[in-house]
């Protein structure tokens, strides 16, 4: 299995799951332990024996165990064996429990396959359909009109009192929207609730805000717009696509796709992942996203700093980014040396070129060689490359990053926002794909 400690452990639920992970990659703890090509498993001694089996193609797993957290940390403890000494997993038939589960995996995936075709086969009732999508359309209608009032009503009286008010009257105008059928719009409300009293909020907030109004305005005039754009306005203000409608309608691309990093956050019960690509071949920057709720997983799990050779398919944009996996091949090809640019200039051309296209974008993934950790004067952060170009940076990583550098130029990985960049991966600077040419 080629996974890296460090890509195990970002797996872990938490830090406490990691840490108990390490402590459990001890091959005393162990019995049974073995792997195929299609699986890794053990038994674990633990207040009681728990079976654990991990399927390679995906790292999908089960353990016996009662634990919630997903992956448990005997999930991890297997997985870590498996990355720092896989001598001890040797290649052995399958017991039976291992066997029969992954066969139960297998003919899941077959039923939903045929689920998805028997309804790709049935067509919907026409007149049903227009009937509901009418009546959401007058409520998501409806609902816009009361947000621009409101809007208007918090520009009319000024942004200098929001940060006594609290974040209360921007969730009760998020429940309306919700009300309303607009969910997009209302995890947008949510998020701005965030902003005011934080460093600079002022400004971010006003823009933020003017972002917001030009959604709505565009919201009431869809058909003027291109069938790209439209898609974006119609996925911000919360109608979704089905997978088959985005395979159907969207762009599908081949290529070996290096995964760039994966950051989590919360949003009430809701966790979203997001995991950005970016294709070897095309350069083409990708975003999987994901939400799962509680301690529930995510349905594809993919590892920081690995490479999947896949079929990946955009959702319709006027600047396509967010995707889904469509077919995931096996490959035993050496792992090609990751596309990344140097200069600073190309990143904001490229952020320049994608709100020019869309602009509600409030992020791509970059990967970039060469660039200089630094601290300012002011404390805070930056990374600067060979032109004397600097990007702020966003979180707490900058004395990481100069440890990491040894004073040095880095090669890194991250998301920018068009403020700050949030690192992912970083490595001293090494050999890496030829810069792509800034023209």
């Amino acid at each position: 299995m080629n996974i890296t400690l460090e890509q195990v452990l970002a797996l872990a639920p938490d830090a406490s799951s990691a840490a108990a992970g390490r402590k459990l990659a001890n091959a005393n703890a162990w019995s049974g332990l073995g792997s195929n090509e299609a699986a890794i498993w053990g038994e674990c001694q633990g207040s009681a024996l728990y079976q654990v089996r991990v399927d390679r193609a995906d790292l999908a797993a089960k353990c016996t165990c009662p634990s919630r957290k997903l992956p448990c940390k005997h999930t991890l403890g297997l997985l870590v064996l498996a990355a720092t000494t896989p001598a001890k997993l040797s290649d052995a038939n399958a017991p039976e429990w291992v066997s029969e589960w992954l066969m139960r995996r297998a003919g899941v995936a077959i039923k939903k396959e045929s689920k998805r075709q028997e309804a790709a086969e049935t067509p919907p009732d026409p007149e049903a359909q227009a009937k509901r999508a009418a009546k959401r359309q007058a409520r998501v209608q409806d609902g816009i009109e009361l947000l621009d009032l409101w809007l208007a009503d918090l520009m009319r009286n000024g942004l200098a009192g929001l940060e006594a008010q609290g974040p209360a009257p921007w969730h009760k105008q998020a429940a309306r929207l919700v009300d309303a059928q607009a969910p997009g719009l209302a995890a947008w409300l949510r998020r701005l609730a965030e902003l005011p009293g934080s460093a600079g909020w002022e400004q971010r907030l006003l823009g933020e805000l003017g972002r917001l109004a030009l959604l709505t305005h565009a919201f009431r005039r869809l058909d003027q717009l291109p069938a790209p754009l439209r898609q974006d306005v119609r996925g911000l203000v919360g109608f979704t696509l089905e997978r088959d409608e985005v395979i159907a309608h969207g762009d599908v691309v081949a290529d070996q796709w290096h995964v760039l990093g994966i950051t989590e956050e919360q949003e009430e019960k809701l966790r979203i992942q997001r995991t950005w690509l970016i294709g070897h071949a095309t350069w083409r920057p990708a975003l999987i996203l994901q939400f799962a709720i509680g301690g529930a997983g995510f349905a594809e799990r993919l590892l920081p700093d690995s490479l999947i050779d896949a079929d990946l398919a955009f959702w319709p944009s006027a600047w396509p980014l967010r995707a889904l996996i469509k077919e995931r091949r096996l490959s035993d090809q050496p792992r090609p040396p990751l596309p990344a640019v140097d200069r600073i200039e190309s990143i904001l051309r490229q952020w320049a070129e994608a709100l020019a296209a869309n602009p509600w974008l409030d992020r791509i993934p970059i990967a970039a060689r060469h660039l200089l950790p630094l601290r300012g004067g002011s404390g805070r952060w930056f990374v600067e490359d060979a032109d004397g170009q600097r990007l702020p940076l966003r979180g707490n990583d900058g004395w990481r990053l100069l440890a990491l550098s040894g004073g040095g130029p880095l090669d890194l990985t991250g998301e920018w926002d068009g403020h700050a960049l949030l690192p992912l991966l970083a490595v001293p600077s090494a050999a890496l794909a030829e810069p792509r040419s800034a023209a």
